[in-house]
């Protein structure tokens, strides 16, 4: 591996089934519910095209196959919207599928966050990536988060998570880490737990699903035993990672809503209406009097 070859591949795992969304995600993914006019797998390629990256990596499962139509040219949709008023919905998913390629793969069997990376291992091959979870959805005011953490790699050349503050009764929800402040918002892993109890959490710093991976992780998580819930946890191989070298935990510029959940999807919703709305307003406040 070449450490300071640029990150250019993004892996989605994508192949869970987003059971507490049921029974809209029995036959629809739940990457593909829709925050406003976009879903929320299209949010994350977005952050990944601004970052730099141009491969997309998909693991997919059964009944996932919405995902491949979206990031594809419907030619009977483009024929009959083509010329009228209606086209430029179009304009946003054209510029994505233009600028970069979509390879995907599957995940056989649900065995947790580190094996849906392991087997996107044939799409990455031996270079750094990033990985993002589509239920995560950031917004950040100036950089996206997943910018924020390339700029950091570009730095230290090692596994980097991305992190949040989360309520102590909280940590039951997440992999959680404890490290040394090494630069403003920048630790140093020492420890890292899969959905600790609140009382035996090692601190209220929580890892959110934006990370930048060294390919040295793929050998890494096949040695790494089914841990928390009987699965293979990033979490654990990444703490494996930490001792024999650097895992840098980042404390991201922005905001994050858990669309796993219905109140962050409801909140996200919300909070990118009011966005959208604000722009509109501005926009027309900026046009000269009497401008269609």
């Amino acid at each position: 591996m070449n450490k300071n070859s640029p990150i250019k591949k993004c892996l989605f795992p994508a192949a869970g089934y987003g059971t507490r969304f049921l029974p809209a995600t029995k036959a629809t993914p739940k990457e593909m519910l829709p925050v406003l006019t976009k879903p929320l797998i299209q949010y994350g390629v977005e952050e990944a095209i601004a970052a730099g990256m141009d491969t997309m990596a998909i693991v997919t499962g059964r009944g996932k196959r919405a995902i491949e139509d979206h990031f594809d040219i419907s030619y009977e949709l483009e024929n009959q919207i083509k010329g009228t008023s209606k086209e430029h919905y179009l304009n946003e998913i054209r510029a994505v599928i233009t600028k970069c390629t979509f390879s995907y793969t599957r995940q056989i069997e649900m065995k947790g966050l580190g094996h849906a990376i392991l087997c996107g291992e044939t799409l990455i091959g031996d270079q750094p990536f990033a990985v993002v979870l589509a239920d995560d959805l950031c917004d950040a005011p100036e950089k996206g988060v997943l910018a924020q953490m390339v700029e950091l790699y570009k730095k230290y050349h090692c596994s980097i998570v991305a992190i949040e503050e989360v309520p102590k009764e909280d940590t039951n929800k997440y992999g959680v880490i404890a490290g040394n402040e090494i630069e403003p918002g920048i630790f140093m892993v020492k420890d890292m737990v899969e959905k600790p109890e609140p009382e035996v959490a090692p601190s209220n710093l929580a890892i959110i699903g934006r990370y930048i991976l060294t390919p040295d992780i793929f050998d890494i998580i096949r040695e790494t035993k089914p841990g928390k819930g009987g699965e293979v946890q990033i979490t654990d191989a990444l703490l494996t990672q930490a001792k024999k070298g650097m895992v840098l935990a980042f404390k991201f510029n922005g905001q994050r809503f858990d669309c796993g959940s219905i109140d962050g999807f409801v909140q996200a919703t919300n909070y990118f209406y009011e966005k959208e709305t604000k722009k509109e307003i501005e926009k027309a406040a900026k046009k000269p009097t009497g401008a269609k």
